[in-house]
């Protein structure tokens, strides 16, 4: 099973990030809740950043400011993540432009639908 980090993963139900959650799950997708201020989200153990998930994770799903995002990348490559989702109201040109200066693959699409769910 694919695996994807949460960032920016909620407990209310009503926030995107609480929304992609249960859209993995319900995909069968392996997911870790990522968020240093949450300590489970739908009944999964939340991490504080994806350097503390235990193996390989294949994608990434982005939930917070770009200002926040930014200051992620770098974990993001160090973590050898293949897809970088970065959802509505997540992306800016500076965060955009420093993904590729890593060579990160960066996708500006909602991963909800990505994945044939209704977010």
């Amino acid at each position: 099973m694919p695996s994807v980090a949460i960032i920016g993963a909620s407990q209310i139900r009503q926030k995107y990030g609480n929304r992609a959650v249960r859209a993995y799950l319900r995909r069968g997708w392996t997911v870790y809740p990522v968020n240093p201020n949450e300590t489970t989200v739908e009944g999964l153990p939340v991490f504080r950043s994806v350097a503390d998930i235990p193996g390989p994770v294949d994608r990434a799903t982005v939930y917070v400011p770009p200002e926040v995002g930014i200051k992620l990348l770098p974990e993001f490559k160090a973590k050898g993540i293949a897809e970088i989702f970065l959802n509505p109201g997540s992306e800016s040109e500076a965060l955009v432009a420093e993904a590729e200066r890593l060579g990160l693959n960066a996708i500006q699409a909602c991963s909800i639908i990505d994945i044939g769910e209704r977010p």
